[in-house]
């Protein structure tokens, strides 16, 4: 059977660039909005870094999973 493809990409390449380069957009957006929230709030030099360190640490796998794999060649 065939694998069917979308302008020349196969499904496998465009998963992998929405995974990339849709989620690493969103990550950025995410640390917009929690630069917001901490700039709304007045939450000051410690506050801000609490909300940033406590926010963002969920991202730390997924950009430590994409290092990885350059690092191994996975």
């Amino acid at each position: 059977m065939e694998s069917s493809t979308l302008f020349g990409l196969t499904e496998e390449q465009i998963a992998d660039f929405g995974t990339t380069w849709g989620v690493g957009f969103f990550i950025l957006f995410m640390l917009f909005i929690i630069g917001e929230i901490a700039w709304k709030s007045k939450a000051g030099k410690t506050g801000t870094f609490i909300l940033f360190f406590v926010l963002s640490f969920g991202m730390v796998g997924f950009i430590a999973k994409a290092v990885i794999q350059k690092i191994w060649g996975i």
